[in-house]
């Protein structure tokens, strides 16, 4: 009999095929009893067809079989969509945790900020050292990305070495941190690189990126010439641009002001590394009246248009404690995520009604991606290498795009996977030898479940069509005891005519019981199903909708 050979995989278990939740497996070993790592485990963000909905976050199931040969976590950085599932999901996983200091401190941070937030272990790492998990041997990388301290994963085994790139992009002027390590990166393709698993979010732009650099210098031109206070909202974790900003107020003999809780966090774990030490401190949000319009920029939440961020809540004039005024300016320095359109819109509507002006990407540099266009993920090609290069960490025409270009590079196999697609990279071609269990299931208040358990499918029917609950109690003859009692919740309060819908219903529903004969009332899910069914079609009637009908049926 064929003795079974080790191989060397690759599992996404989530941001492959979508924007977000991109959790990564890599085994090694016989096919029958593989180690495995874990890299990255974050989150999406609900939508409206999620109603109530806290977080979506990845199925696991297939990680939470690997018991003990699921070996350690390792977390590229501290973006939500690569880290935010932690805290949710670790403890169906309880394993060593692999991350820098600031992704160490924003976990912490959060820990505080959540009830009942399990005790991670944390070790810390980062470029400059390897190590050694099981057959795995990891080296990090330097690259620069839209957050402090992220890094690429050189991950070798006895069957070759993977780069799991993570976000990065290539930036000749970074304002925090390290530009992406070319250097490495070349010494490791000349050392041989297997597969290159790399971001593909921007495979569809051509040439480079404007450096950081650039964007904080046009940003401190329009804080130049602007005669009103200045509001940016940006992405609270662009700790980069947060310094940029405070940076170039100074310059403009402005103060600074944050505004928004998740601003605050951010800035505080920064301040704790070292990385505000040269900024002025800032006003305190109850200072707010004693500073003078011309002499303050505020950084704020809200660039997504979040309802209860603090930008959203000064459009509507509802801040408890900061507003703005006409000829004040509002820059959103950042890019709007696919599905935040409308609220968006409607917070730049509310501040132009107020008179405010709004500078946007279009109108000038307030805006830069961390992500790689088209000339930078051939510059890495370049320095790497590769065998095999797998697009992960975008949607299909993302992922396409990249293979296209992967491919015209002259790159020898381009391998494209979606989640829960097990890639065997080594030995021997690429190749796609299974589908794992994958899928997603959503944090709801403080239970976490797949879309059945939690009830959303019924909500989202609810928020279409409303309820109507009937109470209906019948005596031992089989007469109707008391009357029948409707409420109905979201459902029109008079129809087209004048008359009132619960009154018309209430006569559906009276109907259906009298039309059931004396003896045959004693059966109460032949009542409850008739009355239901009455009610329903009733309201079709005159509504032309089906609420989600609810009958109670006592005997007394």
């Amino acid at each position: 009999m064929a003795k079974i050979k080790e191989d060397f995989v690759f599992v996404p278990l989530g941001g492959v095929g979508e924007i977000g939740m991109n959790l990564a497996l890599y085994g090694f070993g016989n096919p029958d009893k593989r180690k495995w790592i874990m890299v990255d485990c974050g989150v999406t963000f609900p939508g409206p067809d999620m109603p109530g909905v806290d977080l979506v976050l990845p199925d696991i199931r297939y990680a939470m079989d690997l018991g003990d040969d699921l070996l350690a976590i390792l977390i590229t950085h501290a973006h939500e969509d690569h880290y935010g599932a932690l805290l949710s999901l670790w403890p169906r996983l309880n394993k060593p945790v692999y991350c820098s200091a600031f992704a160490s401190g924003m976990l912490e941070a959060k820990t505080a900020y959540e009830r009942d937030a399990p005790k991670i272990p944390i070790k810390r790492f980062g470029p400059g050292s390897t190590l050694k998990i099981g057959p795995f041997e990891i080296e990090p990388v330097y690259v620069t990305h839209s957050i402090p301290e992220p890094m690429s994963l050189a991950i070798k085994t006895p069957l070759g070495r993977i780069i799991h790139t993570g976000d990065w992009k290539l930036d000749a002027e970074p304002t925090l941190g390290h530009n992406t390590d070319g250097a490495t990166f070349q010494r490791l393709g000349d050392e041989g690189v297997l597969a290159l698993i790399c971001d593909s979010t921007n495979a569809m732009r051509g040439g480079v990126s404007p450096s950081e650099r650039e964007v904080s210098d046009s940003l401190a031109s329009l804080i130049n010439k602007a005669t009103g206070r200045v509001a940016i909202t940006t992405f609270s974790s662009n700790v980069g641009r947060i310094r940029s900003i405070a940076q170039a107020a100074e310059k403009a003999g402005r103060r600074v002001m944050l505004l928004g809780s998740s601003i605050h966090r951010v800035v505080n774990v920064a301040t704790d590394i070292g990385m505000f030490d040269d900024i002025a401190d800032f006003v305190e949000e109850d200072e707010f009246q004693t500073v003078d319009r011309k002499n303050l920029v505020i950084i704020l939440t809200g660039s997504q248009g979040e309802s209860r961020a603090a930008l959203a809540k000064i459009a509507r004039q509802e801040h408890r404690n900061v507003d703005l005024a006409p000829g004040d300016t509002v820059i959103y320095s950042s890019r709007i995520i696919p599905g935040n359109e409308k609220p968006i819109i409607e917070t730049k509507n509310l501040l132009s009604e107020m008179g405010i002006d709004i500078i946007q990407d279009h109108d000038a540099l307030v805006h830069v991606s961390g992500h790689p266009r088209r000339n930078e993920l051939e510059t890495m090609y370049k320095w790497t290498r590769p065998e095999i290069c797998v697009p992960v960490h975008g949607e299909a025409v993302h992922l396409s795009a990249h293979a296209q270009l992967a491919g015209a590079s002259g790159i020898p196999q381009v391998a494209p996977v979606r989640n829960g697609d097990l890639l065997r990279l080594a030995p021997g071609p690429a190749e796609i030898l299974d589908q794992v269990p994958f899928g997603r299931i959503y944090k709801d208040g403080n239970i976490i479940a797949d879309e059945a358990a939690i009830g959303v499918g019924n909500r989202r029917k609810l928020a279409h069509v409303g309820h109507v609950a009937v109470s209906v109690v019948i005596n031992k003859h089989g007469d109707l005891a008391d009357d029948i009692d409707i409420a109905a919740y979201g459902l029109p309060d008079v129809i087209e005519s004048g008359e009132f819908m619960e009154d018309l219903l209430f006569e559906a529903a009276a109907g259906a019981v009298t039309s059931i004969p004396k003896k045959r009332r004693k059966d109460e899910d032949l009542v409850r199903e008739a009355v239901r069914r009455a009610v329903r079609a009733e309201a079709r009637n005159l509504w032309g909708k089906k609420p989600v009908t609810t009958v109670f049926v006592a005997k007394v």
